[in-house]
């Protein structure tokens, strides 16, 4: 099939499902894209610029985003135990995932930025294992998860990426488990972010911290007052500034140094 009969069949597809033969979704396909690429933030742009794909050639791959409602702080785009049917790419805000132990204790497992995918570790046992909560007013686009199997097996570039995604959520679960000083795991996490937020096109030296430093703590796996001696000795030894929650790395650079051992590259 090629590319404009795979649009022509997504727009009859969206068009069945206004007239109400099929599940009306939550809202609208929109896009901030335009005629040729994806989103900016979208999550699966690496696959098509690795080998020079656009929204023609991946026309199948658009039929299967469904921008949903946006969700407002504080508010669950899934909770655990929920049926596993679709991943979620974070088109804006931030996301937390947690889970509670059988004594009430949140554990938190990560932080997702524009671009990311949520939902991935819960391919099996097919329930989502975990919580995900919006830090701040956000987006996503969703994507059928046995849909987007079925096409990865057709497109080597979706499936090679799918893969990717998988293989990192698998390495960022483990990545805190060594034995790591505060500083360590400070500086690693805020150059870890810096480098996320810059390769989705926004500043990589200066964001707002979405999270809580109670969040934070808890993923370092430190406590909250620890959290708070480290931001201001990274303060005092001109690494950081620090304003609420608005953050700049003054010297990433450092910072690298001090968290090298868990980071990558």
């Amino acid at each position: 099939m090629n590319a404009d009969a795979d649009i022509g069949s997504c727009t009859a597809m969206r068009s069945e499902n206004r007239v109400g033969k099929l599940p009306e979704p939550p809202s609208p396909i929109a896009d901030d894209g335009d005629a040729e690429h994806f989103c900016h933030t979208c999550a699966f742009s690496g696959a098509c610029i690795a080998v020079g794909y656009g929204k023609k050639e991946l026309a199948e791959l658009h039929c299967l985003v469904e921008h949903v409602s946006s969700y407002r702080e504080g508010e669950y785009v899934f909770r655990t135990g929920d049926p596993f049917r679709a991943i979620y790419a974070v088109r804006a805000g931030t996301v937390k995932t947690s889970l509670v132990d059988e004594e009430g204790r949140e554990h938190v497992l990560g932080f997702y930025l524009p671009g990311e995918v949520i939902g991935l570790n819960a391919i099996y046992p097919d329930r989502f294992p975990c919580d995900a909560v919006a830090l701040e007013d956000a987006q996503f686009c969703r994507f059928s998860f046995p849909a987007m199997s079925a096409l990865a097996t057709r497109l080597p570039a979706v499936q090679q990426h799918l893969f990717r995604l998988i293989s990192k959520e698998l390495g960022s679960a483990s990545l805190l488990a060594g034995d790591y000083s505060a500083d360590e795991r400070m500086a690693a996490f805020l150059v870890d972010l810096g480098e996320r937020y810059a390769a989705r096109g926004f500043s990589g030296t200066h964001f707002r911290l979405s999270m809580s430093r109670g969040d934070v703590a808890n993923y370092l796996r430190l406590a909250a007052e620890t959290v708070s001696r480290v931001f201001s000795r990274f303060r005092t030894q001109a690494l950081i500034d620090v304003n609420g929650r608005m953050l700049v790395l003054r010297d990433p650079v450092r910072l690298r140094k001090i968290g090298r051992s868990l980071l990558s590259g």
